[in-house]
């Protein structure tokens, strides 16, 4: 299993990005995904996931401001963010839970001036 994430890169406040992860090896289109970010000097949190239904779910800080999405013929998983705050500098991950394990990405590092 493979999860290739990429988009970061440094934008001002209130500026826009959108990430990407494609997936290989696994039935994307059955399994939940997920975004997380990593501060600097902080644990790893969940930032949004969206079920294989389509179900989604965002972590009160970024409600309103980024959206999850999936397109399953791509295998990819995309965060929307807008309205981006000095606060969501970090590396972001993709992840997802197939076959009794947890898979990552490599992290997009998401750098947002004042």
């Amino acid at each position: 299993v493979q999860l290739q994430a990429s988009g970061g890169g440094l934008v001002q406040a209130g500026g826009s990005l959108r990430l990407s992860c494609a997936a290989r090896g696994i039935n994307f289109r059955l399994y939940d995904m997920g975004w997380y970010r990593q501060a600097p000097g902080k644990q790893r949190e969940l930032v949004a996931t969206i079920s294989s239904e389509h179900i989604v779910n965002y972590t009160d800080s970024v409600k309103g401001r980024f959206t999850i999405s999936r397109d399953n013929v791509k295998r990819t998983v995309y965060l929307q963010m807008n309205n981006l705050k000095p606060d969501d500098t970090a590396v972001y991950y993709c992840n997802t839970n197939a076959r009794s394990t947890v898979w990552w990405g490599q992290g997009t590092l998401v750098t947002v001036s004042s």
